[in-house]
């Protein structure tokens, strides 16, 4: 647990000059936190005090309930992992001894580095025996990332800082290593604060959003709180008029799905008793599955004239959701792809569920009913 008591940041330049003015709240351990706000509002000198790049000029930050002013500097910055926003990768040594740098400090023996190093490229889908002696050079920004993230986590610190990690990355390798990270995170549970300017990305990523305003915390609660709940006219201004979109990023397919769709069908079906039951139902379309997975759907149209097995005159779907999925991502692929309905699956692929337009916009407006109430 990370506490901030009456925190407070003074530059003595020609004029003095405040960024951070009298700052408190809690980071729960095992939680993502986000610092959000405009460039200059302060999110990165709070970061920067977490492990004391930047002196604190009056109150005190607490780590598990031990005052990092009284811990050695170095000793506290080793003990916490660090990713800066150009990751920051040493061009002249290999992803392995990059990723080592910290557990070598620390004085682990060789083995043990080795075996660290090599689980830890496995947990980012990077090939142990291909990547550990490349150069940095050789591997994508997508891919620099990931070491950047894991050489953070090499000495597996319980807490991990942050500086606008995913900034620089392109749009599509963004979403991927956020979800990445995500799914590491499930399992890891570190306390983790990440500073970023983009309320998207703080909405995906953050338990809690500190949004910061010229030094003070306008607003510290969940994301679903801070859309739906903003405390002021800043927060207001600084969510955006849509909020009701930003919602889409912040619910997943689970919260909106129907959970038993009766509409499903066997593959191996004859196609008249697939129509059949279609009929006797209402049903306007049935999920085509196939050893529990959905290969696609058919319609009564589609089948009424069909002799064979209802798997071979099934419409494939574009695409399927996973569980996590924000439901933003799930209604543009139903736009995308002209489907009213897309199947939810699990891990492994197997359906566990349907979703469709009517049920997303349910679980918007029972968010923003509560709101109201």
């Amino acid at each position: 647990m990370i506490e901030y008591r009456n925190v407070t940041k003074t530059y003595e330049t020609a004029t003095s000059f405040t960024a951070i003015n009298n700052v408190s709240f809690t980071v729960e351990k095992g939680h993502i936190v986000v610092f959000l706000g405009p460039s200059g509002c302060g999110k990165t000198t709070m970061l920067r005090m977490t492990n004391r790049l930047e002196q604190i000029t009056h109150g005190e930050i607490l780590i598990n309930g031990q005052n990092i002013s009284q811990v050695d500097e170095v000793k506290l910055r080793q003990s916490i992992g660090y990713v800066i926003q150009d990751i920051g990768l040493f061009p002249n040594k290999t992803i392995a001894e990059n990723i080592a740098i910290v557990p070598r400090l620390l004085g682990w023996d060789k083995t043990q580095i080795n075996q660290r190093v090599d689980e830890l490229l496995d947990m980012v889908n990077l090939e142990p025996t291909t990547f550990r002696t490349r150069y940095p050079v050789e591997l994508s920004g997508g891919q620099q990332q990931r070491v950047g993230v894991i050489r953070a986590l090499a000495a597996d610190p319980d807490i991990l800082l942050m500086d606008e990690p995913f900034g620089a990355i392109d749009p599509i390798n963004r979403e991927q290593i956020q979800d990445e990270f995500l799914k590491l995170q499930s399992k890891l549970k570190k306390t983790i604060i990440m500073v970023s300017h983009d309320i998207r990305e703080a909405i995906k990523m953050g338990d809690r959003i500190a949004l910061f305003e010229t030094g003070k915390v306008a607003q510290y609660d969940s994301p679903e709180v801070i859309l739906t709940q903003p405390k002021n006219k800043f927060v207001t201004d600084f969510v955006g008029a849509d909020r009701a979109l930003k919602v889409l990023g912040l619910l997943h397919a689970s919260d909106a799905m129907d959970t038993q769709p009766r509409n499903v069908v066997n593959a191996q079906s004859p196609a008249k008793d697939t129509l059949h039951f279609l009929d006797e139902n209402h049903f306007t379309y049935g999920i085509v599955v196939e050893d529990r997975k959905p290969i696609g759907y058919v319609t009564p149209k589609g089948l009424k004239y069909e002799n064979g097995n209802t798997g071979e005159v099934l419409e494939a779907f574009e695409t399927n959701v996973e569980l996590r999925e924000p439901l933003r991502d799930t209604l543009s692929s139903m736009l995308m792809y002209n489907q009213k309905v897309l199947p939810v699956v699990d891990d492994n692929g197997d359906l566990c569920g349907s979703i469709d337009y009517i049920q997303i916009q349910k679980s918007v407006m029972n968010i923003l009913a509560d709101e109201e109430a």
